[in-house]
Formats: structure tokens, C-alpha cells, sequence
């Protein structure tokens, strides 16, 4: 694996915050031109987010890999978000909020901050606040929790579900000053419990969408220093990740655990592969001071520091990309059917040789989550 990988060219798509000059694009790109031709050029944001099916057909009739397609969807939520925010700040201006009283950045979490989102995510968002006096935190804090609250809400009307735990910067604890996540953190860190430890599992997974992305560098630099003292912290998250196995009996045989199953052939494969080799991956990350968030990134991290061999890091990039591709399928035939899109696929509906990857794909998730826990000593 090269020590580095020259930026796509595919993640300039959404970079920008208007809508994507598609007109101009060459006829190489029909499938795609056509998916954007359906939208025209200026679509309300709404619209856009129930499109995202027939972009991720356009993208596959391309030969796009199931993990780009992944990124692009990702990179479309962080432009919805972008857009929600500035309109949300807007709207404050026009009724006599102001400017933002001092600087922030909010923050995507989980798949969204690893940018591994498929269809249909919720909602998972922070914001850090640049530190302020706290005589001034009533009013600052008031400004930051309206703009939270209408940022959210705004998603939520464009088809990005709030999400059920209310990890959303529109509730205190997931919006704090830069001191305070820093704080925070330590407090997570330094003690092993279960719940602190999934909290940070959400958290630890973060990139900047909006704001001053010096405060996100900042805070992913100070949890990376805090872990070579966060033994018992580490340890817990590591028994965290063995009580969630893979997809596989003790025969090596594919079977799923039933729960909230919908059928006794449905195997859920973000709760029994994929959450598995991303929560691996970003344990073994957390241990080896490793600053990317991506799990094809921090793989390849893992590669270069010597902490994972080569030809398990490809397995395991295949592993990702083939659960996805599975899991797009589903999704996409759901949708089609008039279904939500959710993270269950039915075995008998898989060929011998979908069957076949997907057993190796679990093998080698089973060996990254077995590597992980050795890493706790």
C-alpha cells in the first residue's frame, strides 16, 4: 500500500456549496448527468436527499466502488448540512441574533464523520464552541442552542432523521466549549464504564462540516494524547467490541445472532460486520496515536506504523467494500419496493459466490477484532 493516495478527484462533487455545474460535465458522465438533469440546477435541499437512490444507481452504472459511493453519499449530507447551517444563520440575522458571538464548528459523528454513510442515516452532530467567559455563557450559550436547534431541524425536514438518542449539537451535552470537550474527554477516558465508552465511540469518530476546523484539530490532537493513560478506558472498549461478534456460528458458518431479526435468514450487516471492523479499526487507531477517522485511512495507517500486515489490510478493504456493496443492494431494493432503507440483508437472496465472499469478508473482520483485543494488554 502506498504511504500516500493523490485526493479523488470524485470528493470535489459536493465540495462546494452550490449545486454542481453537471451541464458542462463530458459524455462520459451520461449516467450521472442524467441523475443530476432529473433535479435541475438549483433543487431544494429536501429534494436532493430523496434523490440519493438514483445518484447511487448512477454512480454503480459508472463502476464506482460501493465505498466511494459511500464517501459521495457522505459528502452530500456534509452539503446538507452546510446548507442548513447557513440558512439557520441567516434566519437568526434576519430576526436580530446577530453574527455568531464567537467562533465554532460543528461536527459530524459516526459514519457520517468517517464518511461511510449508505441510505438513510439519522442524525449524529456535535458543536465545539471557542472558550468565552462564563459570565457570558448564558447569552452565548442561548445563541448556540438556538442555531442548534434550527440547524437540526432543518435536516430533519430534508429527509436526515433527528436521531433518537439526541446526539445533536441542539442538546448541552453534545455542545461545550473547546475547554469543556476537552475536560470531557478526560473525564470519558479516565474511567472505565460502559456507557462513557459508547459515548465516545460516537464522538471519536468526528470531522468538521461547519465552522473553524482548527477547533476539530485541536480536540482530535488532545483525545489522541490522552490514551497512552487510558488503560482501563481502552480495555473497556476493547470488551465492548468482543460482546459484538461477527456474522458467523462456531462452525464459521454465516448466521446472525436474531436479534430483532425479521426472518431467521436475515443477517444484519452493520451491527455484525461492519460496526465490528470500523470499532477494530478505530481501537487500534486510539492505541497507535493514529489521527484519521476513515476506515480505509486508518488501515492504511495501521500498514505503515507496522501494526497491521498488508494482505490482512486488503482483506479487510475488501471486507468493507463487499458489505457495503451488499448492504447498497438491500438498500436500494428497498427502496424500490417502497420500503425504509435499513442494514438487514436476507441470505437466500445471495448466491453461492455472494455467500462465499461473504463468509472471507467476516473471517477477516474476526481476525482484525481478534488483533484489536491482543492490542490491550
Amino acid at each position: 500500500m502506498p504511504n500516500s493516495v493523490r485526493p479523488s478527484s470524485w470528493r470535489t462533487l459536493f465540495v462546494h456549496d452550490r449545486w454542481p455545474a453537471y451541464r458542462d460535465w463530458p459524455d462520459l458522465l451520461g449516467p450521472l448527468h442524467e441523475a443530476f438533469e432529473c433535479l435541475g440546477p438549483d433543487p431544494l435541499p429536501a429534494r436532493t436527499k430523496a434523490w440519493q437512490p438514483d445518484l447511487a444507481r448512477a454512480l454503480l452504472q459508472l463502476d464506482l466502488p460501493p465505498w466511494r459511493i459511500s464517501q459521495l453519499l457522505s459528502d452530500h449530507n456534509d452539503w446538507l448540512y452546510r446548507r442548513a447551517i447557513r440558512d439557520a444563520l441567516a434566519e437568526m440575522a434576519q430576526q436580530g441574533w446577530g453574527e455568531p458571538p464567537c467562533g465554532f464548528c460543528v461536527l459530524c459523528l459516526g459514519s457520517g464523520g468517517r464518511h461511510e454513510s449508505l441510505l438513510g442515516p439519522d442524525q449524529d452532530n456535535a458543536m465545539i464552541i471557542e472558550d468565552y467567559p462564563d459570565a457570558r455563557h448564558m447569552a452565548i450559550d442561548t445563541w448556540f442552542q438556538s442555531l442548534g436547534e434550527r440547524f437540526t431541524a432543518r435536516l430533519d425536514d430534508y429527509g436526515i432523521a433527528l436521531c433518537n438518542g439526541n446526539v445533536m449539537a441542539r442538546w448541552p451535552s453534545w455542545r461545550k466549549r473547546s475547554s469543556e470537550w476537552q475536560h470531557q474527554l478526560q473525564l470519558w477516558t479516565g474511567r472505565r464504564v460502559v456507557k462513557l465508552v459508547q459515548l465516545s465511540n460516537i464522538l471519536l469518530d468526528f470531522s468538521p462540516v461547519y465552522g473553524d476546523a482548527a477547533l476539530a484539530a485541536r480536540l482530535r490532537a488532545e483525545a489522541l494524547a490522552l490514551m497512552p493513560r487510558a488503560g482501563l478506558f481502552l480495555h473497556e472498549m476493547a470488551t465492548l467490541l468482543d460482546e459484538t461478534p461477527v456474522a458467523l456460528d462456531r462452525f464459521d458458518r454465516l448466521r446472525g445472532n436474531g436479534k430483532d431479526a425479521p426472518h431467521g435468514k436475515a443477517l444484519n450487516l452493520k451491527a455484525q460486520g461492519l460496526l465490528v471492523l470500523q470499532g477494530s479499526a478505530r481501537l487500534l487507531a486510539l492505541v497507535h496515536g493514529v489521527d484519521a477517522v476513515d476506515t480505509r485511512a486508518r488501515l492504511r495507517a495501521l500498514v505503515d506504523r507496522g501494526v497491521l500486515d498488508a494482505a490482512l489490510a486488503r482483506r479487510l478493504e475488501g471486507a468493507l467494500n463487499g458489505l457495503q456493496a451488499l448492504l447498497l443492494q438491500a438498500q436500494l431494493a428497498a427502496v424500490a419496493a417502497g420500503r425504509v432503507p435499513d442494514c438487514w440483508v436476507d441470505l437466500d437472496q445471495l448466491d453461492a459466490d455472494d455467500r462465499h465472499r461473504l463468509r472471507q469478508d467476516m473471517l477477516a473482520i474476526r481476525d482484525c477484532q481478534r488483533l484489536a483485543r491482543a492490542a490491550i494488554k
